[in-house]
């Protein structure tokens, strides 16, 4: 599990660096962006690898039957969540946050079927950077809000997000090894 912590640490300072220093970030423009970067793509690496290194242990609750579907439904609405600000969508001027809302939303869907110590602390960790990523930039000052988006964005957003959807669904079934529509997994 050490390998899987160390990449949310990775994955979390780079993220964070900006709002906890403004000015030595600033300082160090525009390097910091590819360190950031080269940082966040480790640590994602060293989080998927230490999450499947990791040893099985007794669940430290048991996911409710049918909480698949809920996880599904719920992933459904953070991938669109993450696409709003890039899409131009009608939710951009309405939303401040949508990717890290969308981030909370990942994670409490994982944690909605995986009841595991290994999931518990990757999927509440990255859960809990969202909500702390979130204040911190309420905290940095008002909310600039973009000019509003359109349906076209909307629709964009909507194409986008089904195509990633699948994407995912398929690379978990070959990781995972079974059908993610079930509604209860093993």
């Amino acid at each position: 599990m050490s390998l899987m912590i160390l990449g949310i640490l990775l994955w979390v300072l780079p993220h964070s660096f900006k709002r906890l220093a403004p000015r030595k970030h600033l300082m160090l423009m525009p390097q910091i962006k590819a360190i950031d970067a080269a940082l966040i793509l480790i640590g994602t690496a060293l989080m998927v690898i230490g999450y499947r290194a990791t040893e099985a242990m007794p669940n430290l609750y048991d996911p409710l039957p049918g909480m698949g579907h809920a996880n599904n439904t719920l992933m459904l609405i953070a991938i669109y969540l993450f696409g709003v600000g890039g899409s131009r969508s009608i939710l951009i001027d309405k939303m401040r946050h949508p990717m890290l809302t969308g981030m909370l939303l990942w994670s409490v869907a994982h944690l909605l079927v995986n009841g595991d110590p290994a999931s518990v602390v990757l999927f509440g960790a990255l859960g809990l950077w969202a909500v702390a990523e979130m204040v911190l930039i309420n905290r940095a000052g008002p909310w600039k809000k973009p000019k509003p988006g359109s349906l076209k964005g909307d629709l964009k957003n909507l194409i986008g997000t089904l195509m990633f959807y699948g994407i995912i669904v398929w690379v978990h079934q070959l990781v995972i090894g079974h059908g993610l529509f079930l509604g209860t997994y093993p």
